[in-house]
């Protein structure tokens, strides 16, 4: 379960494609002639890092969540690198629509701006629109200087007289009624996502879904807060609800064994959360592997962290491939990698860089990695499949998959027993032929899906 642009004429939906790019000449309301270095002097620290961070992200060249922990912002005080976080996130969920904001005050709609020029304007139009305790001209002024320092001084009077526009007009309203298009541009998702999610699960869930994803994920979900954090020998591990649900799911689901202690496989095992929650539970003998050997070394330093993972074992290997000689396993989660479309508000980037063709490879490296794992199921074993993804081709097609030999077990009858559920957090709804979905905005937490599968 590991999550796998459009832009004002600068990136498709999805296709990460850049057009030729245009500006026009300087004109004279852009105001004095400044070199690059003296504009990046007149940016403050936060926002000049969010841009740097957020050129990188348009780029493919690293994740927003990585990147905000990186050392960029290491010498950042705590009150910038809070800016410049809301900065790198808020765009982020937001770009579709502040592009289609900026959109209707260029001279051509059409017209492809070069990325630094596009997301001085998206950085500029955030704040203006969604960050009310941001001066205007504060907002304004160092989105003119950022575009400057990045190279582009002859679009400072155009990104000024835009930003100009958008701060005097009306912010976007929900209307009486919307399509599918204008929410879904509205609410800063591709449409073509939308239109599933509205095939998938009704034009209210939707709405739900788009909804819960333009916000920061809050502790508060299903489960009661931890009263510890991911620090010391005998606390729980931090997690968000999702995870923690799956994990919880899989331990309540461990099969009894007599004469000797539970073997358990974590096969798509980092970060982590999840393998030290079984760890927790089971009390047995864990596996976790995963096919990152740098992912993995991390872990290994969180896994150190907590006495009751001490005898967790760490491979290095593709879940598809586990050599024979580590037998059979009596517990297994198979937490696979997927497009991440049930967790955008956590990692809002995905939206720009899934497409629907993504899908189905997607769901062939799950199809296989499924299938080596039920071949390490023990007689009696259990399996939970799990995936953060919103999407079915990722979910309920691959684990139609499953041949002769094993039976679902309905996720229901292990939701009673799984401990800290908030009081009257009742998940029954989100149980469906069985199986386990969670959708953001409707359930409390991440959109997930989860099945338990037993050998017989």
């Amino acid at each position: 379960m590991k999550p796998g642009k459009q832009g004002s004429g600068t990136r498709e939906q999805g296709a990460g494609k850049k057009p030729r790019q245009f500006v026009k000449g300087r004109p004279a309301s852009a105001g004095p002639t400044r070199s690059a270095a003296e504009a990046q002097a007149k940016v403050s620290p936060a926002r000049r890092v969010a841009f740097e961070i957020l050129l990188l992200v348009g780029a493919n060249k690293g994740h927003s969540d990585e990147l905000l922990h990186g050392v960029r912002t290491e010498e950042l005080s705590e009150a910038d690198r809070n800016l410049a976080t809301a900065l790198v996130m808020g765009v982020l969920r937001w770009e579709i629509a502040l592009d289609a904001r900026v959109r209707v005050h260029l001279q051509r709609p059409d017209q492809a701006l070069p990325e630094p020029v596009a997301l001085a304007l998206r950085m500029g139009a955030f704040q203006l629109q969604h960050m009310d305790r941001i001066p205007a001209h504060a907002a304004l002024s160092e989105s003119v200087e950022l575009c400057r320092a990045a190279g582009h001084p002859h679009a400072t009077g155009m990104v000024n007289a835009i930003l100009r526009k958008v701060a005097a007009a009306q912010k976007p309203k929900e209307r009486i009624f919307e399509s599918v298009a204008a929410f879904a541009e509205r609410l800063g998702h591709p449409r073509w996502m939308v239109e599933r999610w509205v095939a998938n699960y009704g034009r209210d869930k939707a709405l739900k879904i788009c909804e819960a994803d333009q916000t920061e994920p809050v502790a508060g979900g299903v489960f009661e807060a931890l009263d510890n954090g991911d620090q010391g020998a005998g606390k729980m591990p931090q997690m968000d609800d999702g995870s923690r649900l799956v994990a919880e799911i899989a331990a309540a689901a461990a099969p009894a064994v007599e004469g000797r202690a539970l073997r358990v496989w974590d096969c798509c095992a980092a970060p982590g959360g999840k393998t030290l929650m079984l760890a927790l539970r089971t009390k047995g003998e864990v596996l976790a592997s995963d096919v990152s050997a740098r992912r993995l070394e991390q872990m290994k330093g969180r896994l150190r962290r907590h006495s009751y993972a001490e005898g967790v074992r760490t491979l290095a290997v593709d879940a598809a491939a586990l050599p024979a000689s580590e037998g059979e396993f009596d517990l297994i989660l198979c937490d696979v990698p997927c497009s991440g479309t049930g967790t955008l508000a956590r990692n809002p980037e995905i939206r720009f860089r899934m497409t629907q063709e993504e899908l189905g490879r997607q769901a062939g490296r799950q199809r296989e990695i499924l299938g080596a794992a039920l071949k390490r199921l023990a007689p009696g074993g259990r399996l939970v499949y799990s995936t953060c993804s919103l999407e079915p081709e990722e979910n309920e097609a691959v684990v139609g998959t499953v041949g002769d030999g094993f039976r679902r077990i309905p996720v229901g009858e292990f939701l009673g027993g799984i401990p800290g559920l908030k009081e009257g957090g009742d998940l029954s709804s989100a149980v469906v032929d069985g199986a386990l979905r969670t959708l953001p905005g409707v359930d409390g937490c991440d959109g997930f899906f989860a099945v338990v599968v037993e050998r017989v």
